[in-house]
């Protein structure tokens, strides 16, 4: 019986042939990335036992990213410890403020997480990284303090699903369409500590910046990690960053590799998708209802990338935000935001009436920089819409496409962004 990419990396990581499904391992780490937000509790276990020490300064990664700039004195003190631990620990891969932006799209563009390796992070949408044929994975404070003392984690080797998707996507339907009805299926627990491993013809033509769309919402189908094979794609995204394929190890999934789930999606068959509060299976076509929003948001590890904001532009360009919605455009990274202003993307947003807010998770999670309030509905590119996960718990969170945001923003309810694509290409 054959092995999965998953399994492939993890034996690798363990020293190890094989691994089976089930089976508990300790497996060295190739890369840590730590922010302000989970990383200083780690630190403190690791202080309190006299444990304080890095092990291996060249292979962490350190990105303040939820709450930054600091929007309080607690948010300003995290910041403080994550920085100091840096300077102190000789750590040169720091992306402060300013030179940073959000860690999981900051980490995609740096050349540093490759094919073959492991990756593990005190967040858990770490799993985006599984784009680059690597093992990325969320993991709480006390293994993040294990990974930054001793390089070694404890993984339970997961089960893999295999997620087939073939055909041409019709016009208005984007990757976060695809994952979306993929979670609709299967159901919010559908892929439980599972790896996703995407495969088909229409992954084979998908850019990387859509495949990172993919992996990113593992997590919200219940799986482990998303994962995508090597491929000349990969190859050339990588090589750009400096990247040269004698660098990294691939590895592909057997012929007769076991799994768990096969699924099958035929993209043509897929249509602009939104998924209801409060869960992210609860997907449905856009434009079903005409629910009235007060916000629409375009941001997050997500859908924060350069294409996303492409996408938005192309509606705004010559239109206005709706009356009573406040929009809000959080590019992912700083480099992210310079090429969109180079591209005179912020011209349009501004000029419609959107917000353009500096790179972080910000209003993602509920820490700043758009936080709803009582009974706000708002539409977001973002990846959760649980209960209180913007802000007020009695607001109502929609996911979807940046196109869908954007359409929704200008006629102020949620709306198929089809119609408003079709016009602006005439």
């Amino acid at each position: 019986m054959g092995s999965t990419i998953a399994e492939k990396i993890l034996a690798a990581h363990a020293g190890r042939e094989t691994v089976t499904p089930g089976e508990l391992l300790e497996c060295t780490t190739d890369l840590v990335l730590c922010h302000e937000i989970t990383t200083p509790a780690a630190l403190r276990m690791l202080e309190e036992r006299g444990m304080d020490r890095v092990f291996d300064p060249e292979k962490i990664v350190a990105v303040p990213d939820h709450s930054v700039p600091a929007m309080n004195i607690k948010a300003a003190q995290m910041y403080q410890k994550l920085k100091s631990w840096v300077q102190d620990k000789g750590i040169r891969h720091f992306y402060d403020v300013g030179r940073g932006g959000i860690a999981h799209v900051v980490l995609e563009n740096s050349g540093l997480i490759k094919p073959g390796q492991t990756l593990v992070s005190g967040d858990s949408h770490t799993c985006n990284a599984g784009a680059l044929g690597a093992f990325a994975t969320g993991v709480g404070s006390t293994d993040l303090a294990g990974a930054i003392y001793a390089g070694r984690v404890w993984f339970k080797v997961p089960e893999t699903m295999l997620i087939r998707v073939i055909g041409e996507a019709g016009p208005g339907v984007t990757p976060k369409d695809i994952v979306l009805e993929v979670i609709r299926q299967i159901g919010a627990d559908g892929a439980n500590y599972m790896v996703m491993e995407w495969v088909g013809d229409y992954i084979d033509r998908l850019d990387m910046e859509g495949r990172f769309t993919l992996t990113n919402m593992a997590i919200e189908a219940g799986g482990k990690t998303g994962i995508v094979a090597v491929d000349d794609i990969t190859r050339e995204y990588l090589r750009v960053r400096g990247v040269e394929p004698g660098e990294y190890t691939e590895y592909q999934s057997d012929p007769d590799a076991r799994y768990a789930v096969t699924i099958e999606i035929d993209a043509s068959q897929v249509q602009p998708t939104v998924a209801y509060p409060h869960i992210p299976s609860n997907g449905r076509v856009a434009g079903t209802d005409a629910i009235p929003v007060t916000h629409a948001y375009v941001g997050s590890c997500t859908n924060g990338r350069i294409s996303d904001l492409r996408e938005v532009a192309q509606i705004l360009r010559g239109r206005r935000v709706a009356d009573g919605v406040q929009m809000i455009i959080v590019p992912a990274t700083q480099a992210i935001w310079k090429q969109a202003a180079v591209e005179g993307l912020m011209e349009i947003f501004v000029d419609a009436g959107a917000t353009v807010s500096y790179p972080s998770c910000g209003a993602c999670l509920g820490m700043h920089t758009g936080v709803l309030g009582p009974n706000d509905v708002c539409i977001s590119s973002s990846n959760r819409n649980f209960v209180g996960r913007m802000g007020d718990p009695t607001a109502q969170i929609y996911l979807a496409s940046p196109a869908t945001v954007a359409a929704s923003a200008v006629t102020g309810v949620i709306t198929d962004p089809r119609t408003m694509q079709a016009e602006a290409a005439d």
